[in-house]
């Protein structure tokens, strides 16, 4: 490619100026940017800026790649920089990569240059773009999406942190026929970002909900329902509520708090593990702290995220539950759900054991109760 200005209604992509140095400068020294670019100088100054500007994105021209600034086409200000890096000339594959200045965020800049960039691109040669996002970046994933690419799949420690340790990074692809955007999602969005009857409500599990899905999980009749039956530890269970959104973009699963809706209060925890998108199936988990419990609640969750599976296309919900667990029969039961079976053996128990599971199945066309 060759360094053009490129028109994208909203935003303009052109080679970075001298002029630039204050607004890159200003962008790059934001802990946000700094956080998902462990690449950039620590700290960044105007020094640095000029460094990129003179030779740091020439050098991508020359090699090669490609590094553009995003400006406002009304006033010339930057807005952001976008490039293309790596380029495997064999299988005529680059990596897309970008960042956003603070004063543009939540302003679609991102996307609308990433679509621009892409198609010339793709009009250039390229056959298949990668886009590499770290898994808490999930309004960069947003990006991803918005723009035509797919969830491929995690690259372990493809990324050099800045303690020095190395971090997983997830790879969004775009091929040169893929459609420029939005991605269709396995799982959406929740309506107005929640679920509610009025006495539960349901959104995404989010880093705050840490605390209390910590004391959740880590309970002794919840851990027996656990996979392995351990309580699982506070690291683990923040990386859960940090990466809720993450794995809820990847279609991988809706990861879910529950809270009392008069009080606001995280009353338990629940889950939709879409693990047979080609069959549009998946599988429902919930627990309540105990003092949610013998309130009913229960019912109204799955009642509540059932409807919204069916809505967004899901054609089988399965549960299962251990025999002994006669209360999360009931609850199934009570939502419609049919017993299908005793599934001798399937999980693994304390101290090597195995643990027969009893499941429990719901189609989108079965009547439900009200």
């Amino acid at each position: 490619m060759t360094p053009e200005v490129i028109e994208a209604g909203a935003v303009r992509l052109r080679p970075f100026r001298l002029d630039d140095v204050a607004d890159t400068a200003a962008a790059c020294a934001d802990p946000v940017t700094r956080r998902f670019i462990s690449g950039m100088p620590d700290p960044y100054t105007e020094a640095s800026a000029r460094w990129w500007i003179t030779e740091g994105a020439p050098a991508a021209w020359a090699t090669g790649g490609a590094a553009y600034a995003i400006v406002d086409p009304a006033t010339d200000r930057l807005l952001g920089g976008i490039g293309l890096d790596e380029p495997v000339a064999a299988r005529a594959q680059r990596q897309i990569g970008y960042w956003v200045a603070p004063w543009a965020r939540r302003r679609g800049v991102a996307t609308a240059a990433t679509r621009a960039l892409a198609g010339a691109a793709f009009a250039a040669g390229t056959a298949r773009l990668e886009l590499l996002t770290h898994p808490d970046n999930a309004a960069s994933q947003r990006v991803a999406l918005a723009a035509g690419f797919t969830h491929e799949g995690v690259r372990r420690a493809a990324s050099r942190g800045r303690d020095g340790g190395r971090e997983d990074m997830i790879a969004w692809v775009r091929l040169a026929d893929d459609p420029s955007g939005p991605t269709d999602r396995l799982l959406p969005d929740l309506p107005d970002g929640r679920l509610t009857d009025g006495v539960v409500t349901l959104r995404r599990l989010a880093p705050d909900d840490a605390d209390a899905l910590h004391r959740l999980h880590t309970r002794p009749e919840v851990v027996a329902s656990r996979i392995p039956p351990v309580p699982p530890t506070r690291e683990a269970i923040d990386r859960r509520c940090r990466l809720a959104e993450s794995h809820w973009l990847a279609g991988t699963s809706a990861d879910l708090a529950i809270l009392d809706a008069a009080t606001g209060a995280v009353a338990g925890g629940c889950a939709l593990v879409h693990d047979e998108p080609a069959t549009g199936q998946a599988m429902l988990g919930y627990s309540l702290l105990p003092e949610a419990r013998g309130r009913g609640l229960a019912t109204r969750v799955v009642h509540l995220v059932t409807a919204w599976a069916f809505e967004i296309g899901l054609a089988r919900i399965w549960a299962g539950t251990r025999p002994e667990n006669v209360a999360s029969q009931r609850v199934l039961e009570r939502v419609g759900f049919r017993h299908e079976g005793l599934l001798r053996g399937r999980l693994p128990g304390a101290a090597g054991t195995r643990v027969d599971s009893v499941l429990y199945g719901l189609l989108a066309t079965d009547p439900r109760p009200r």
